[in-house]
């Protein structure tokens, strides 16, 4: 399998999970193009929506975060780093998986594209995603402030996919954490992960992770 990692994307959350499993794969990694800050042509033709994280393995080619931490789950995880549907965090584990990219990424998203139009800070548009973005923040500090990890006291792929837009999204959209002492301290947490460490050294060895 290799992992086509884009320096500096959401392909981070897939080599952190392959450090998680400690399973064998292939990195390859890519530059953003110096200018547009995009990904390269090469990359983009990996698959047909051009963007990051994709894998291959074999034949298939696969794309986004969600699907292919699921199919390296299923597939070579043994179980690990999901809740079993009897487990009493199952529901838990289910949103925060499905909230980091469904939810959180794209309120960042949107806020970055506004931000780069130079709206005027009382544009009803730009408040009510600045709205839509507190909000999302304001969950996540809310859940940290009472366990350990997203869904609850065990670690699991939901935290994989969350911390890219806690961190290294900063990069593009720079948003204080200040008034989030539980994200913070859920951050040092991850920090001090070993397989953490090793995926963001392997992938984007030139960049400080975000932790603060």
């Amino acid at each position: 399998m290799i992992v086509h990692h884009l320096g500096k994307s959401q392909s981070e959350r897939i080599v952190w999970l392959c450090e998680e499993l400690g399973i064998p794969y292939d990195l390859k990694v890519y530059d953003r193009d110096p200018v547009t800050r995009l990904a390269p042509p090469n990359y983009k033709a990996l698959h047909p929506i051009g963007t990051a994280p994709v894998i291959t393995d074999g034949d298939v080619v696969l794309a986004e975060s969600g699907a292919i931490i699921e199919y390296i789950v299923a597939k070579y995880g043994k179980g690990r780093l999901v809740l079993a549907p009897d487990h009493p965090d199952f529901a838990q584990f289910l949103f925060w998986f499905h909230f980091a990219n469904g939810t959180l990424q794209p309120a960042t998203g949107r806020s970055m594209i506004l931000a780069r139009l130079k709206l005027p800070d009382d544009n009803p548009i730009l408040r009510a995603m600045k709205g839509r973005l507190d909000l999302a923040l304001g969950l996540v500090e809310a859940r940290l402030a009472k366990v350990d990890h997203l869904a609850g006291s065990e670690f699991t792929t939901a935290d994989i996919m969350i911390v890219f837009t806690l961190t290294t999204m900063r990069l593009f959209l720079p948003f204080d954490l200040a008034p989030y002492p539980a994200i913070l301290a859920y951050l040092q947490r991850i920090g001090r992960r070993p397989a953490y460490r090793r995926a963001m050294q392997k992938g984007d060895p030139d960049m400080a992770p975000l932790l603060t």
